[in-house]
């Protein structure tokens, strides 16, 4: 296969655009460990139902 310098950026593209989604969706995970808790105590509190 003829690896043009166009092939190799649209390669080195589609790898940094998953990185970037695995990289937030890691933060979302984190972030949610970290501050989940807090969130059902309020729903609990005004009276909603916890999913």
């Amino acid at each position: 296969m003829y690896m043009d310098a166009v092939v190799v950026a649209g390669i080195a593209t589609v790898v940094l655009v998953v990185l970037f989604f695995v990289g937030v969706g890691i933060f979302v995970m984190r972030d949610q460990k970290a501050h989940g808790n807090k969130q059902q105590k309020k729903d609990m509190e005004a009276g909603k139902k916890a999913a």
